[in-house]
């Protein structure tokens, strides 16, 4: 019996040890799966490929019965040498740059409206006539936004500098929006598609007339260029509105719904963040340096004043679209605010 009693605590004793081993073991394991449930989803995650591509490039708001779709076309800097203004000013721009490089980037857009009637389109963006590749995406944001080149009916332009409309043509010299009329100030056609004029211009300048010609040349074969003068009405509910000194024939549009509007304003203003406070600062690219100046010294107070819904080609945020508040001496942006139910604002 007492032998019995020895074996049993012997076993029991090796029983206890077997045990405390396998479970240092079993602990053991245990730590090393938990740590790799832990760490091997972390891990995965860490290692999982960076995306750079943004969402599509499109944003609508609603006035009155219009869809109006902005389109992005591509962003880029706009060069402080470009503006004009005086010494006080551009220093003051120079610091702001050195402060924020990214203060005078600019993102380049279109628009398009849908009526329910027609498909409008005002301005057609870059395509690969201007910007070296920053620009030119617009006719892809315009398939994302769920409608294709073919659809367009109607293409109004606000001038002819090839950032605005170089989007109608390739390179090749093929129509995109191949069933669209397109219409243009009679002032700014004749201007931009002289050849006469264009062997005047200065060599730095001639480029523009050259693509100018090249991009309006297909549109022209098939009978679809029409130059309006004056504001002769082009499409029920839209307003010409003539806009002096940045080119001979610059144009607004002004679409009216329901009591609602929305002004399409062309380069009354390339950069937001300097002439909206300094309205007296021009661009080079104006050709009358005096009107431009004048004409936004006229209207910034009149869109803020009324309360006017702004949409612009060249903006400092997408979407470009906005109000204008009078700011001291200037006026600051006040963007639209993003929604996803654009068709209840």
């Amino acid at each position: 019996m007492k032998d019995i009693n020895k074996a049993l605590k012997i076993s029991a004793q090796t029983m206890r040890n077997v045990l405390k081993k396998n479970w240092v073991r079993f602990a053991g394991a245990l730590l090393i799966a938990l740590a790799s449930f832990v760490v091997g989803p972390n891990a995965a995650l860490a290692s999982a490929a960076q995306h750079h591509d943004q969402q599509p490039g499109f944003y609508r708001v609603k006035v009155g019965d219009l869809e109006v779709t902005a389109l992005y076309d591509g962003t880029r800097a706009f060069d402080p040498h470009w503006l004009n203004g005086t010494k006080a000013t551009m220093d003051g721009v120079v610091k702001g740059l050195h402060d924020d490089p990214q203060m005078l980037d600019v993102v380049d857009n279109g628009f398009l409206v849908n009526t329910g009637k027609q498909l409008i389109l005002v301005d057609a963006g870059a395509g690969t006539w201007w910007g070296g590749g920053a620009l030119g995406r617009l006719a892809g944001s315009l398939r994302n936004a769920g409608y294709t080149p073919e659809e367009v009916d109607i293409v109004l332009l606000t001038h002819l500098h090839s950032d605005h409309f170089g989007g109608l043509t390739t390179q090749d010299g093929n129509r995109v929006f191949p069933n669209a009329e397109v219409y243009v100030a009679k002032a700014e056609s004749d201007f931009w598609l002289s050849a006469e004029i264009a062997a005047k211009a200065p060599k730095d300048v001639q480029p523009f007339f050259q693509s100018a010609r090249a991009i309006a040349a297909p549109y022209i074969k098939a009978g679809k260029w029409h130059a309006f003068s004056g504001s002769e009405p082009i499409v029920d509910g839209v307003q010409v509105v003539s806009l002096p000194g940045h080119t001979p024939g610059h144009t607004g549009y002004e679409f009216t719904s329901k009591g609602q509007k929305i002004l399409f304003c062309g380069d009354i203003v390339h950069a937001q963040r300097v002439q909206l406070q300094h309205p007296e600062v021009t661009a080079v690219f104006d050709i009358d340096q005096t009107a431009a100046a004048a004409t936004r010294n006229e209207l910034l107070p009149k869109l803020a004043a009324e309360n006017v819904l702004i949409a612009t080609p060249h903006s400092s945020v997408f979407p470009p679209l906005g109000r204008l508040r009078k700011e001291g001496s200037g006026y600051s942006w006040v963007p639209v605010v993003f929604t996803d139910r654009w068709d209840e604002r």
